[in-house]
Order: C-alpha cells, then structure tokens, then sequence
C-alpha cells in the first residue's frame, strides 16, 4: 500500500527570526506503508508535532551546539506523538504510541530509538505528551527542582509565563509556597497567568517602558529565583533586583532577534555584589529524573493541582504559520500542531 506523505520542507539556512517564507509544504509525495525488511527501522504515522523554540536554532548553518543543524531540502523534524504503521523492530508493535523526534511529515520511517518513550493511553489528552509531560514540562521540572534550589517562602519571577515551559514552573513555584510573578506579552495572556494559572501576578512587558522600574514594583522585596526564557533586556533588569543569593535558571533566549549577532547583558557586575548563581542548562542533562518527574506530574494534574494551555493547529499546512509565531508570542500556551486524529 502507499500513501500521499505531505511534508514541511527546510528550504535553507537562515539568519534572524524564521519566517513562513523559510518553510514549504510539499504535497505530492507518496510513501510505501511498509518498514523495509531487515532494517530494524518501522513506520509511523504522525499526530501531534510541537513547535519549539530550541528549533530556530537548527536552522543555522552553525555545527559548534547540542544538536546538528536541519538539512536544507529536507522535512524539518522535531518532538512528536505518532502511532506505529508497521514494523521491521521487535520492541515497536503497529498500534503503539510513542512519542519523541519524528519528521515534520505525515509518515515517518523512524531507525534512531534511543529517546523514543511508549505512551500508555490514559484520559489524560495525547499531546500533552508533548508539553506537560513531553520535553517543555521536563525541562520547567527539571530547571526549577534541580538548577533553582528552591525553597518555600521565595520570591520567583518567570518570562515568557504562559509559554510551554513557563506556565509549569509558576505552578511547581506556588504549589512549594513561593511568591510568583510572571512576564508575558499581552493583556490575554496577563489574565490567563492571574485567572487560570495561580499566578500571584502578572504583568505584560511591552506596556513597561523600564522594567528595572516595573520588577521593583512587583517584587519591593527582591527576587530569589528568575527562570529566564527570554533574555535580553528582562535578564538585564533581572540583575539589578535580584536578593543575595539569588539563582538565575537560562532555559532560553527567545528575545535574541539574531543568534549569530546577539545584543549584550550590561549587569553582570550583580552576579558578584550579590553572589548570584547564574545557570544555563539542558533538559537531557536530567533524564534520570524523568521517571519520577512523569509520577509527579501525572498525580498533580490528576488531582487538579496543576492545569496546562495549549494552543492547538490543525492540519500540516498550518505547520510554518504556527511554527514562526512562537517568535512574535503568538501562541498562548503550549503550540501544537494536530496531523492526523488518533483512532
């Protein structure tokens, strides 16, 4: 049997922010559902693809980071749930879900399995297991339990809050006792961080002309932890009001217009007036705590301690526009892009 496999193709290396311009849909192309024999390799069938911000990254002919740049004329690819189509590997069963790195296509042939994790069907919505419970959720418990240190009672600000990574922290920082303010960048956003959340605050940058100013309103005491997801001029301001002691987790730098010419950070004298912890980490440094983390936060959001947004596109056509909103904060919450329905 073969099947149409619409794809989303890289069309070359950029620098700046991506646009819709750099991707292409590719209709057209037909796929055998078979997994060649001998190959050890089997065929999916793609559901949810997550758009992320780590892939901008990859779109740079730069080959000196954690992962290799996308190949230009190829499917971009990236953080998937998909179901197994056939199979040419024991381990992976037509029928089974899964979920790690796929192609951004409708079928994929996948042969690497090192980070692929079986997904057990339960009520709880088959994408989440690319936010809460995928890489975003892993990275905002890991970022928060391991590199912030954090204790009850602390004062804790978060940019980019109701992104994928940061709508999780401020609920893991209010459900320990901290105090938690978080940055976004529009009203609605602002509303969903106080109203849905848990939020004790929340403030919406671009109506901020001084943000050192704007911090020291909402944090008159100072701030212990900043989980930074943006950089920038919010790191900056950051710095000055950070407490003696305070720990800084850089999980990402999503205000950066152009990684190959990034603007400076003009505090950095605080780091040591104030003896700051300053951190950058990967998520996949911590893959031994996963399993815990899955136990955790499956029991949370069970218990309806903990919620999770997600911002859902339909059909692989939507892939480039939904995919380059994450630079201009178009998304609210976790941005998906639904393939196929699971059936």
């Amino acid at each position: 049997m073969e099947a149409e496999n619409k794809q989303v193709i890289f069309k070359g290396f950029i620098e700046g922010t991506p646009k819709e311009t750099d991707l292409q849909v590719m209709a057209g192309i037909s796929i055998k559902l078979k997994a060649p024999k001998g190959s050890g390799a089997f065929l999916v069938k793609n559901l949810y693809l997550s758009c992320d911000p780590y892939m901008r990254g990859r779109m740079r002919d730069f080959r000196d980071s954690y992962l290799p740049p996308f190949v230009p004329g190829k499917p971009l690819e990236g953080f998937g749930v998909s179901q197994v189509v056939d199979s040419d590997n024991p381990s992976f069963k037509p029928g089974d879900l899964i979920s790690g790195i796929t192609g951004w296509e409708e079928y994929s042939l996948i042969r690497r399995t090192e980070q692929l994790r079986k997904i057990k069907q339960d009520d709880i919505p088959l994408s989440f297991h690319l936010g809460l419970l995928g890489m975003p959720g892993f990275t905002a418990y890991a970022g928060f339990n391991e590199v912030c240190s954090p204790k009850k009672g602390e004062y804790v600000l978060v940019s980019a809050a109701s992104g994928a990574v940061g709508q999780l922290v401020g609920q893991l920082a209010k459900l320990l006792g901290c105090h938690v303010v978080g940055s976004s960048g529009s009203s609605q956003k602002v509303d969903l961080l106080r109203n849905k959340l848990g939020f004790d605050d929340a403030f919406n940058y671009k109506e901020e002309p001084d943000l050192d100013a704007a911090l020291k309103r909402y944090f008159p005491q100072g701030i212990d932890i900043y989980f930074d997801n943006v950089g920038g001029e919010m790191l900056d301001a950051a710095l000055l009001n950070m407490r003696i002691h305070g720990r800084i987790a850089v999980c990402g730098m999503v205000s950066e217009k152009n990684l190959s010419d990034p603007g400076g950070i003009h505090n950095l004298y605080n780091l040591i007036t104030k003896r700051i912890r300053m951190q950058g980490f990967l998520q996949s440094d911590y893959l031994h705590l996963y399993p815990r983390f899955l136990e955790d936060v499956i029991s949370l959001y069970k218990q309806g301690k903990i919620v999770y947004v997600e911002d859902m596109n339909e059909g692989l056509e939507s892939a480039p526009s939904a995919f380059v909103g994450l630079f201009s904060g178009r998304n609210i919450g976790k941005q998906v892009i639904r393939v196929a329905r699971y059936e």
